[in-house]
């Protein structure tokens, strides 16, 4: 699957909102997609460090309109914790030298979000 297929969108709502501080972001994701797939989406799309994927299926409500009544669809839901401190690596080789890996230059927030 392509990163722009697996993030529907995201979600924002009061308690999504005040996860942020915390690193938290909340996507609508699609419903075949895994944990793997999303943590390489996030990373894809919006170079940030991925820390943790939780995932959930929303059953979809009960709606009516006039006589008729149906329900909505099944979605399912990604609340993605990125690392908001990215550190420099570095180990220490045979002769006790440190060296530190190159990196990537990694962003702390997403900003696309609408923060």
């Amino acid at each position: 699957m392509v990163a722009e297929d697996i993030i529907v969108r995201p979600i924002i709502s009061e308690k999504s909102s005040n996860a942020m501080n915390e690193g938290k972001y909340t996507f609508e994701v699609s419903k075949k997609a895994t944990k793997i797939d999303i943590k390489h989406a996030v990373e894809k799309l919006f170079e940030v460090k991925v820390l943790d994927v939780t995932t959930m299926n929303v059953k979809g409500k009960p709606k009516r309109q006039g006589v008729h009544q149906g329900m909505t669809s099944d979605w399912k839901k990604a609340i993605v914790t990125i690392d908001t401190n990215p550190a420099e690596k570095s180990y220490t080789d045979k002769g006790g030298k440190v060296k530190k890996l190159d990196s990537k230059k990694y962003k702390t927030s997403i900003e696309e979000f609408g923060a």
